[in-house]
C-alpha cells in the first residue's frame, strides 16, 4: 500500500514538473499576441496600422524561425543527456528573455534598435520553445502507466493552454484597470515583467522531477555513434512529413483562433479588446477542463477517431462560427469561441502521444521536435502573419483566415488517414 502511494505521488510530481514549464512559454507567447496592436505601435512607427500589426507579427513569426534549431540542440541533450537536463534549460532560456522584453527601450527611445532587440529576444524565446514542449512530451508520456499514455500526454497541452489562461487573465485585468494612453504608456510591460515570477517557479518543479528511468533504461540498451538527428534522419523521413503536415493543421487552429483572434477582431471589427479578451478567458478554461477527459477517451477508443472528429469539426463549422462573431456582441463571441474550444481540445488531447508513439525511444526527442518544431516554423508560427497578409493582398476580405483555417484542416483529415492506429502500440 505505501509502495503504490509513493508510486502515485511521484506520477502527480512528474506529471507537473513536465507541464510546469509549458506554462511560462505560452503564457509569454500569448501576452505578446494579446499586445501586438500596442507592441505595433511602441516598436514600428508605420500610420498604416495595418502594417504595423504586420510587422509585429512578423516578430512573433521570426521566433519561430528558430524552433527547428531549438529542437535539434535540445533534441540532441534530451536523447543523450536526459529529458530533465533538457527540460531544465529550457525553462531558464524563456524565462530571461521574457523578462528583459518588458524592460526594452521603444523606438521612441532608442530608434531601430529597439525592434532589433526585440527581434534578439524572440529569437532565443524560439530556440527555448523548440525543446520546451515537445520534450515535456516525450517525458510525461513515456512516465504514463499503461493504457493511460493519452491521459499523460494531454496534460502538456493543458499546460500550453495553462499559459495562454494566465496570459490572457492578466491581460484582461490590465487592460480594464488601465486607460489606453496608460497601456502604451507602461502597462504593456507588466504581462512581460510578471514572466520572471513564473520563471521561478518553473524552475524550481523542474528540479524536483523525478528520475527519468525510460532514459536511463535507452542509455543501457541503445549505444549507438550516431547523433541523434542522424539517427532520426536516416530512418523515420516518412513518419516526420506526416507529423510535420499534421502539425500544421494543428498549429493554424492554435494560433489563429487562440492568438490572432483578439487582435484581428479588435482590428478589424472594432470590437472592445476587454470583450475579446473576456470571452477568451472562458473558452481557455473551458478548453483546459475538456483535454484531460478527451486524452483519457483517446486511451479507450484510439487517437484517430478523436483527431478526426476534431478536423471534420473544423472544416464544417469554422465558417458559419466566424460569421456568427461578425455579428460583435460579447454573447455571439463567446458561444463561437466555446464550441471552437470543444474542437481544439480532441486536437490537443491527442496529438502528444500520438508524437510519441510514432518514434523510437533513442530519437524520440529529436524525432518530435524536429518535425514538429519545422511545421510550426513555416506554419504555425507564421499563421497570424499570414492571416494578416492575406487580409491586406485580397483587399480587405475578412474571410482570408477561415478559408486557410479550412484548408490546413482537409490536410490534416487526409494525412490522418494515412496514419497508423498506435494507441495499443507498446511504447519501447
Amino acid at each position: 500500500m505505501k509502495v503504490n502511494s509513493r508510486i502515485e505521488s511521484l506520477d502527480k510530481r512528474s506529471l507537473i514538473a513536465g507541464f510546469s514549464g509549458n506554462i511560462l512559454e505560452w503564457y509569454d507567447f500569448t501576452v505578446y499576441g494579446f499586445f501586438a496592436t500596442i507592441i505595433g505601435v511602441q516598436f514600428f512607427p508605420d500610420a498604416d496600422k495595418t502594417v504595423q500589426l504586420i510587422s509585429a507579427f512578423g516578430v512573433f513569426a521570426a521566433g519561430y524561425l528558430m524552433r527547428p534549431i531549438g529542437g535539434i540542440v535540445f533534441g540532441h541533450i534530451g536523447d543523450r543527456q536526459g529529458r530533465k537536463k533538457a527540460l531544465v534549460i529550457s525553462v531558464l532560456l524563456m524565462a530571461i528573455p521574457t523578462t528583459l522584453i518588458g524592460l526594452l527601450p521603444t523606438y521612441e527611445s532608442i530608434g531601430w534598435y529597439s525592434a532589433l532587440l526585440l527581434v534578439i529576444l524572440r529569437l532565443l524565446q524560439g530556440l527555448s520553445v523548440g525543446g520546451e514542449f515537445t520534450g515535456s512530451i516525450s517525458f510525461l508520456v513515456e512516465k504514463a502507466p499503461k493504457g493511460k499514455r493519452g491521459f499523460f500526454g494531454s496534460w502538456s497541452t493543458f499546460g500550453v493552454f495553462g499559459g495562454m489562461l494566465l496570459g490572457s487573465g492578466l491581460a484582461a485585468i490590465v487592460t480594464s484597470v488601465l486607460t489606453q494612453e496608460q497601456l502604451h504608456e507602461f502597462g504593456w510591460r507588466i504581462p512581460f515583467l510578471f514572466g520572471a515570477v513564473i520563471g521561478v517557479v518553473g524552475l524550481y518543479l523542474r528540479k524536483g522531477m523525478g528520475r527519468d528511468e525510460h532514459f536511463e533504461k535507452i542509455q543501457k540498451e541503445h549505444q549507438s555513434n550516431k547523433m541523434p538527428l542522424a539517427e532520426f534522419w536516416s530512418g523515420f523521413k516518412l513518419q516526420a512529413l506526416k507529423i510535420i503536415l499534421l502539425s500544421w493543421s494543428f498549429g493554424v487552429s492554435v494560433y489563429l483562433i487562440f492568438i490572432f483572434l483578439p487582435s484581428y477582431l479588435h482590428t478589424f471589427h472594432k470590437v472592445k479588446l476587454d470583450d475579446v479578451l473576456a470571452a477568451h478567458t472562458i473558452a481557455i478554461i473551458v478548453l483546459m477542463l475538456l483535454i484531460p477527459p478527451f486524452g483519457l477517451i483517446s486511451d479507450k477508443f484510439g487517437r484517430k477517431t478523436i483527431l478526426l472528429t476534431s478536423l471534420i469539426g473544423f472544416v464544417v463549422f469554422s465558417y458559419p462560427i466566424f460569421d456568427l462573431m461578425f455579428e460583435n456582441t460579447f454573447t455571439v463571441i463567446l458561444i463561437a469561441m466555446l464550441v471552437f474550444a470543444v474542437l481544439e481540445a480532441m486536437f490537443q488531447a491527442v496529438m502528444p502521444a500520438l508524437m510519441t508513439e510514432t518514434f523510437p525511444a533513442n530519437v524520440r526527442y529529436t524525432g518530435i521536435s524536429v518535425s514538429y518544431n519545422i511545421s510550426m516554423a513555416v506554419f504555425g508560427g507564421t499563421t497570424p502573419l499570414v492571416c494578416a497578409w492575406l487580409i491586406k493582398v485580397s483587399g480587405g476580405d475578412v474571410w482570408m483566415p477561415v478559408y486557410y483555417l479550412i484548408a490546413t484542416c482537409v490536410i490534416g483529415i487526409v494525412t490522418t488517414l494515412f496514419i497508423p492506429e498506435t494507441y495499443k502500440k507498446e511504447l519501447d
